[in-house]
């Protein structure tokens, strides 16, 4: 079977919501090589503790590769402690110009509980401006949703869970199968 034929690993769908002084970042657990599903149940969204500082990951693509780019984010935290925005940073600068790390295919949500980022291989660490942002699949559909539900009365991880809800009924690769993780800012 040649490349071109393999049918390619599809899944995930992942939301982050900063709202009311908490951030919520929530993961499907859906994993699909073409059109089977291979497991309904992956935990796509940690908590890391570099140094002691709580730090929400989730990510979307390649698992092999998002935790590559966990462990070096991971140290990134370790050197500049409490500086979410400059580890981002520097991650994104290597993960843009080391050769092995160019090849590696995910992106990450992060979050402090203050600040709340995705970063991409292309060398970006975006900030969302309606604080919802959304990656993977179904990231479109889950982040129409989020920003929808932003002017509601409704808490983040409410936002989160039913913006993941309708993500899960519109893309075949994203399932209601949750992790969900929140963080006070």
């Amino acid at each position: 079977m040649s490349s071109e034929d393999f049918p390619g690993w599809h899944g995930t769908t992942i939301i982050g919501v900063k709202k009311g002084g908490e951030v919520v970042i929530a993961g499907d657990g859906q994993v699909s090589l073409g059109q089977t599903v291979i497991k309904g149940t992956a935990r796509k969204v940690r908590r890391l503790s570099p140094g002691g500082a709580e730090i929400l990951v989730g990510f979307a693509g390649s698992t092999a590769d998002a935790f590559t780019l966990l462990e070096r984010l991971e140290k990134k935290l370790e050197a500049t402690p409490g500086q979410l925005q400059r580890a981002a940073v520097e991650l994104a600068k290597d993960w843009r110009t080391d050769k092995y790390l160019q090849k590696l295919e995910a992106m990450l949500i992060v979050s402090d509980g203050a600040q709340i980022y995705v970063i991409t291989g292309a060398g970006d660490v975006l900030e969302p401006e309606h604080d919802v942002t959304a990656i993977g699949s179904g990231g479109n559909y889950a982040l129409a949703a989020g920003r929808a539900l932003m002017d509601s009365d409704l808490g983040a991880e409410e936002i989160a869970r039913r913006a993941m809800a309708i993500a899960a009924d519109i893309c075949v690769y994203t399932n209601g199968s949750l992790t969900v993780e929140k963080i006070k800012a």
